[in-house]
């Protein structure tokens, strides 16, 4: 599976950090990891696990205890944690960044920035952030709705009539978040979907063509991610196929790596699809509620 980046720039405006110093562009600088790093230990000599891939962090124990160094003990210190070339540095609580810093910044090309935030406030929404950013993903072709705040991800081969289906849970009330292409990304222990920016908020339907649902039935028809509940496969209606009349298979579909609950429902002329769907989701809430 390839691995997925966001560049620093994007997490700068999100964070809203001063950019202190910076070798080249932002947008140019990769980060690959979601963890980040409090460099304590290194600090004082011990970098038997040091992770020079993390984004570090200078917070008020860091600079308290550099504070307490002499200089030339100080700079040896600093210089080690700049030689590893760590892809940014932070420093929290809009503290004074060391001159030592700056010069050993310059000279590895590491970027420095810092927040007017606690330490322990920007780690939390810098690993949040950069999780959904750097998380694993993959994009299926399918219908993604919110049913009672359940997500769905409805599947099957071109015409089988998800697209349809969509429209009308859309003016039933539920939401849309995805038509034609989902983009799935793992998040920890979830599976959350949304749609690529150019496509999101638009539907294609055959004869009719492409529809922007946001225009067309307001802002409350759409939403940007949901996590995956649920996936329903949607199929044409086989005489000689048996299908599950009891709901008792308990089926499931695995998606990188995570095994979400799945039906197949068969479609023939004159099923509404929309109250199977709307079922199904009811259903399938009910059974994660013990029932």
């Amino acid at each position: 599976m390839p691995q997925f980046s966001v560049s620093l720039d994007k997490v700068v405006e999100k964070l809203r950090l001063e950019v202190v110093y910076t070798p080249t562009e932002l947008k140019n600088i990769p980060i690959y990891t979601a963890d980040v790093n409090r460099p304590g230990l290194l600090l004082t000599g011990y970098d038997e696990y040091f992770d020079p891939t993390r984004i570090q962090i200078f917070g008020n124990a860091e600079v308290g205890y550099l504070t307490t160094l002499p200089e030339s003990e100080r700079r040896s210190h600093i210089h080690t944690l700049f030689a590893a070339k760590p892809p940014a540095l932070i420093v929290t609580r809009n503290l004074s960044v060391f001159d030592e810093v700056l010069e050993f910044a310059s000279q590895y090309e590491v970027p420095v920035l810092r927040s007017t935030e606690n330490t322990s406030s920007l780690m939390s929404a810098l690993i949040s952030n950069l999780s959904v950013e750097v998380a694993p993903r993959i994009t299926r072709h399918g219908v993604f709705v919110e049913i009672y705040g359940e997500g769905i991800l409805i599947l099957g081969e071109s015409g089988v009539g998800k697209s349809e289906t969509a429209v009308e849970l859309v003016k039933r009330g539920h939401r849309l978040i995805a038509d034609d292409a989902v983009e799935i990304r793992h998040i920890g222990t979830r599976l959350v979907g949304s749609a690529p920016e150019l496509i999101r908020h638009y539907i294609e339907l055959r004869g009719i063509g492409v529809v922007d649902v946001r225009q067309l039935f307001g802002m409350s028809a759409i939403k940007i991610s949901q996590e995956i509940d649920m996936v329903i496969n949607l199929e044409p209606w086989d005489d000689h196929a048996v299908y599950d009349r009891l709901g008792l298979e308990g089926a499931v579909t695995e998606i990188l790596g995570v095994s979400v609950p799945s039906i197949t429902i068969p479609v023939k002329p004159g099923r509404n699809l929309a109250s199977i769907v709307e079922v199904a989701a009811m259903n399938n809430r009910n059974r994660k509620m013990g029932h």
